[in-house]
């Protein structure tokens, strides 16, 4: 009887369960923090711009089942602007990688009150400042930077909310893209100051192809300075945004 060797590669097989498991274990020790609004009726909304309609479309008594029609603007609450939204030639939301969606993130806090001031402009010295203070923190190609304003926490019943917000200056978004960036984000309803009316962040860095993401929330319950962040649109056809469910995962 001649013995036989049969060899069994389970790598393939068991890869997708193994990182599955280890996505398990993962969420349940770093505890994921939601950085996403609610969307509601009584949602705040930019100047022009609707608010959420929740429609009764199925009734479980009637029907069998619940159902609702949602007319929201794509721009709603916590949501990605794609570079298609500043860039007639920019990716548009349904073609955002999904590798640009999860990954590294650096939280750059303005904590002194500063961001508090009306229109405050954010410049790249204030971002160079922080690079030097945070024991060694760079913004590094690749990572997604977040701005702790705290202007959404402190103005957000405000009727000034969307108009006096604090943003990047040029120097600011220039010095992103040079980075490298995948992503920048913010607690403030936009990435621009409210008093920019040529939207100079948005265009600058929607012409480096970056993804914005605004109206984050609970930033002040971030620690440190790095963690990991997943941000999750609707993968909408041709769309210039979405809303998104945001999430901190520290490390």
């Amino acid at each position: 009887m001649t013995g036989k060797i049969i060899i069994i590669d389970c790598t393939t097989r068991f890869k997708s369960v193994i990182n599955l498991l280890l996505l398990v274990v993962m969420l349940d020790m770093t505890r994921p923090l939601d950085l996403t609004m609610t969307i509601s009726d009584t949602l705040p909304t930019f100047p022009d711009s609707p608010s959420p309609q929740f429609i009764k479309w199925s009734d479980l008594k009637r029907d069998g089942y619940n159902l609702e029609l949602l007319f929201a603007s794509t721009h709603s609450g916590t949501h990605i602007d794609a570079p298609y939204h500043f860039d007639q030639n920019g990716i548009k939301v349904n073609q955002i990688k999904l590798r640009d969606l999860i990954g590294s993130a650096t939280l750059v806090r303005l904590e002194d009150g500063r961001a508090e001031n009306p229109n405050y402009l954010i410049t790249k010295h204030d971002i160079c400042a922080f690079e030097k203070s945070s024991k060694g923190h760079r913004i590094l190609s690749g990572m997604a930077v977040i701005f702790h304003t705290g202007w959404q926490k402190s103005h957000i019943a405000d009727k000034d909310f969307f108009l006096s917000n604090p943003g990047l200056d040029r120097s600011a978004a220039r010095y992103l893209a040079s980075r490298g960036v995948r992503m920048v984000g913010t607690d403030s309803p936009s990435i621009d100051a409210g008093c920019d009316s040529s939207f100079a962040a948005h265009r600058i860095l929607a012409k480096a192809g970056i993804p914005i993401v605004e109206n984050l929330a609970n930033l002040e319950k971030i620690r440190a300075v790095e963690f990991d962040l997943v941000v999750l649109p609707l993968k909408l056809k041709g769309a210039s945004g979405s809303p998104v469910r945001a999430m901190a995962l520290s490390r």
